[in-house]
């Protein structure tokens, strides 16, 4: 993986160290994404990354990032929404 898909200013190894967890991965955006904050939504991702059980999200077209949980089929379910990437990371 190439840090192209990231926000501008962000590598993975940037992404590993804010979060503290160094196995943290970009992963694919073909999966179902749900918002079960507020009114129930699915997202549309742009961008994956994983943290073991958990996964920030940030869908296009939204300013927002989102926390959720990553299940074994590989979808997410957002509980939660953050201004920038680095305050998700810090949130984990």
């Amino acid at each position: 993986m190439t840090d192209t898909r990231l926000p501008e200013g962000w590598t993975l190894q940037r992404i590993r160290d804010v979060s503290g967890d160094q196995e943290a991965v970009v992963l694919g955006t073909d999966r179902l994404v749900r918002l079960v904050l507020g009114t129930p939504r699915t997202l549309r991702p742009e961008l994956v990354l994983g943290f073991h059980s958990l996964c920030v999200v940030k869908p296009l077209h939204d300013a927002d990032w989102y926390m959720g949980s990553l299940h074994a089929d590989g979808s997410v379910d957002c509980w939660t929404a953050y201004g920038d990437l680095h305050e998700a990371l810090r949130g984990l």
